[in-house]
């Protein structure tokens, strides 16, 4: 689970990182990050933050919520490996209803890798 100030809620923190973020995409996911103190996080202004868009394309209500869990898992060991202040949302695409974490970790690795390389 991620802690409190990790999470993003607010639909306009999503919009904005959509639109504004760079974007790297796999076969299972696509991660929009927005890296730096970009979005006002309020108290914890230095925290990463991030974000989870899991459609009804991906499969029905089980399926949605087990993606979901898996990608928060797997997004939760990563947050030190962003800077501070960066926001991240991860939309799961339709082929992540059935691969297995290690699948899905090593498709959001290659994706934050290829973000973080563009930043340079």
């Amino acid at each position: 689970m991620l802690p409190a100030h990790a999470r993003l809620r607010r639909r306009e923190d999503f919009t904005r990182v959509l639109r504004s973020g760079n974007r790297a995409g796999r076969s299972t996911l696509v991660v929009h990050a927005a890296l730096g103190p970009t979005i006002d996080a309020g108290p914890a202004e230095n925290s990463v933050r991030a974000g989870f868009v899991v459609s009804k394309a991906v499969g029905n209500a089980v399926v949605r919520h087990r993606v979901a869990r898996q990608l928060r898992h797997l997004v939760r060991d990563r947050l030190p490996l962003l800077p501070p202040g960066s926001t991240v949302v991860v939309r799961a695409l339709p082929a992540a209803a059935d691969q297995t974490s290690e699948t899905l970790g090593r498709d959001l690795d290659g994706a934050l890798r290829r973000i973080l390389k563009a930043r340079r």
